[in-house]
């Protein structure tokens, strides 16, 4: 019973932060049928599209569990500590079972590049935090907030993308194609 009030609460702070209605959390009655007429042929694509959203729902609650957990440099787990690229690494392993490179830069290199203005929940933000561009990695929320790993001291947060220093430093998104993933299955 815990479990599901966890996971409604985070499922509503997710909808609140992509700016939907809570309401969306209520489960429906599992006795509850369609009627023939409204059942529909599901084409393959669709299927892979709605498990693919569906992955993406499982990372940004897997996610938000984690808040709070602390930084720790070379960090890959919520018992040791994340650092940016442990902690996205470790979400997307969880939730999707998909194995992201060890690194930023190469977590970079993956997927497809995606403007700012067109980012998505579960979209992979990049951040010029040190010399070197895609130095820092986070997971796009939605209504322009990301949940990261931010540095020694700090705890796994949400941001928010337009203040300061994360405006300031913002190098990039990237979307992980649901195709290379299905490849990989």
């Amino acid at each position: 019973m815990i479990k599901i009030i966890q996971t409604r609460y985070l499922l509503c702070l997710l909808l609140t932060l992509t700016s939907a209605s809570c309401a969306a959390v209520e489960p429906t009655p599992e006795s509850a049928e369609l009627p023939p007429e409204a059942t529909t042929q599901v084409e393959p694509t669709d299927i892979n599209t709605a498990s693919w959203s569906g992955r993406m729902s499982e990372v940004l609650i897997k996610a938000l569990s984690l808040t709070g957990t602390q930084y720790k440099y070379g960090g890959t787990s919520p018992e040791t500590g994340f650092d940016c690229s442990g902690f996205v690494r470790y979400v997307f392993k969880q939730a999707s079972s998909l194995t992201l490179p060890h690194s930023a830069l190469a977590i970079s290199q993956i997927g497809k590049s995606v403007p700012k203005s067109e980012l998505q929940p579960g979209d992979l933000v990049f951040f010029k935090t040190l010399k070197t561009t895609f130095s820092h990695v986070g997971i796009y929320l939605g209504n322009n907030r990301f949940i990261h790993s931010p540095s020694k001291g700090g705890q796994v947060r949400v941001e928010n993308m337009q203040e300061g220093y994360w405006a300031k430093h913002f190098n990039g998104g990237q979307r992980i194609e649901q195709l290379k993933v299905s490849a990989q299955q």
